[in-house]
């Protein structure tokens, strides 16, 4: 585990969560800002899915269409941190989310789990009905 999530929780349907993904100094140093956080989750039974991301050379923020209007994403590189803030919160939003780090900036790079080196342990997010 290279980097470190936090935040998950239970919350209601409509209600909202902030998740935070910190990058160590040990293992980043100051090359964080050159990194490109992306943001995946996974439900149980399914497979990974990308959620959002933030890239690091254009500052740009892509997310799925599932949280499009819903989903934010902030950035922090002097504490080597990211938020994902959700709002209006689904009961399918529940899932096991993660935070990664990768050295890509495009979008069709980035949407792809295998182009990131680095991942968080996962925070769990549960939205009831």
């Amino acid at each position: 585990v290279q980097l470190q999530a936090s935040g998950g929780g239970l919350v209601q349907t409509g209600g909202s969560l902030r998740l935070s993904c910190t990058a160590p100094e040990r293992t980043f140093g100051r090359t964080f800002g050159i990194y490109s956080v992306g943001w995946f989750r996974q439900a149980p039974g399914k497979e990974r899915e990308f959620v959002g991301v933030n890239s690091y050379r254009s500052g740009s923020t892509w997310f799925a269409d599932s949280v499009k209007g819903r989903f934010t994403i902030s950035r922090d590189n002097i504490r080597n941190l990211v938020d994902l803030e959700m709002s209006n919160l689904k009961p399918e939003d529940t899932a096991l989310y993660y935070c990664a780090a990768s050295p890509h900036y495009s979008y069709s790079d980035l949407t792809s789990r295998i182009k990131y080196d680095y991942w968080g342990q996962g925070t769990l997010v549960t939205v009831s009905s």
